[in-house]
């Protein structure tokens, strides 16, 4: 596979909503897309990163200086045998997998557009239809978070969750259950507990939730295994889990019963499916975590999403639930039985609206 030319362009897209989490709320969304072109084709990805480094190290400009300066260069000028062997490329660089991984996701969509063949088919994946969670922000309070949630199992998704914290737990679950008592339920804490907070977070267990998701340091893997031993509910971890060594250390010390793999975050396809792989060997269950994407990151984890061993319903959902006009056409839409089809046709199987991505472009920057 040739490539010839690699474009970064930085776009700004205001949230419907802001979306509140234990790190603070979000309103606008800035976000580095990465255009590979070669063989009279091209691909496209999308840096997950946040505009700060709260979720993890890397931050929009990180993402941008690490691409340009670092992960680009590797790439351009080099002969690369398939988009799979793109990851080894990157290993000298740590970290900063967010970066890397959207010039790795838009070398698999180039080259399985050149191939004829879906993004879903060339990763491996098997599903047609994928099942859709939705996650929900922190809000104002519990009548407007109930709210939200109706509104959500009335457009058919399958699985609720809402975002929890110091303040935010117990009380407003106990809500939640009370008018949703049957509901498939997680809860997010994006590592707002410690350790020393187990009592605190054994009364999640009467809520029967499917999961609580990173509830300890972003970091850690010891303190969820002690964590998990003192849970009926299952702990899921998101955060932590950045390499395949990661998720085999979390299953061999019994931190977690399910893992949540986010395409970003372990740095593109090849990594993800090697980690779903590596999960599925251990009847471990994965879903697909959402980063408040645009289309291009959405369409890139539906695919994912289709790998035999995404069990559970993801944040895999609408355009529409983010963003006034989403960037690809048609927009990501979930049926009333809260599923997405998995796309057939080439690459991400959806359309780049590239003049829509120009006029949201507040920097652009090419390298052959």
């Amino acid at each position: 596979m040739k490539v010839e030319q690699i474009t970064l362009r930085e776009i700004r897209m205001p949230l419907v909503a802001p979306f509140e989490t234990s790190f603070g709320a979000t309103t606008n969304r800035r976000m580095v897309l990465v255009e590979v072109q070669g063989e009279g084709s091209y691909g496209w990805g999308e840096v997950t990163a946040g505009e700060g480094p709260f979720y993890n190290e890397e931050d929009t400009e990180t993402a941008w200086h690490v691409l340009k300066n670092f992960a680009i260069p590797l790439i351009l000028g080099k002969p690369l045998v398939s988009a799979a062997a793109a990851a080894s490329r990157f290993d000298p660089i740590r970290g900063h997998r967010m970066a890397t991984g959207a010039l790795e996701a838009a070398l698999w969509d180039l080259e399985a557009r050149l191939a004829g063949r879906s993004l879903s088919a060339h990763i491996g994946g098997t599903q047609r239809e994928i099942p859709c969670g939705v996650s929900i922000g922190i809000q104002k309070n519990v009548d407007e978070l109930l709210h939200k949630i109706r509104t959500e199992v009335e457009a058919g998704y399958q699985r609720i969750k809402i975002k929890i914290k110091p303040g935010w737990d117990i009380a407003v679950l106990e809500r939640v259950r009370e008018e949703f008592p049957l509901i498939r339920l997680m809860a997010d804490a994006n590592s707002a507990y410690r350790l020393a907070d187990q009592n605190h977070l054994k009364q999640l267990d009467r809520f029967y939730l499917m999961m609580v998701e990173q509830p300890l340091a972003y970091d850690d893997l010891i303190d969820h295994a002690r964590l998990q031993q003192a849970l009926e509910t299952p702990i899921c971890l998101d955060e932590s889990i950045r390499t395949l060594r990661h998720a085999e250390q979390a299953i061999e010390t019994g931190a977690c019963r399910i893992i949540n793999i986010k395409l970003g975050r372990v740095g593109g396809h090849a990594r993800a499916r090697a980690i779903h792989d590596c999960c599925q060997a251990a009847k471990i269950p994965v879903w697909c975590g959402g980063m408040l994407e645009s289309g291009i990151g959405r369409a890139h984890n539906v695919a994912l999403a289709s790998l035999p061993n995404f069990v559970l319903p993801g944040d895999v959902s609408a355009s529409r639930r983010y963003w006034t006009q989403d960037v690809i056409t048609p927009e990501v839409e979930v049926s009333a039985q809260g599923t997405i089809r998995v796309p057939e046709g080439p690459g991400l199987g959806y359309e780049v609206d590239s003049d829509r991505i120009e006029r949201r472009a507040v920097r652009r920057e090419s390298f052959a």
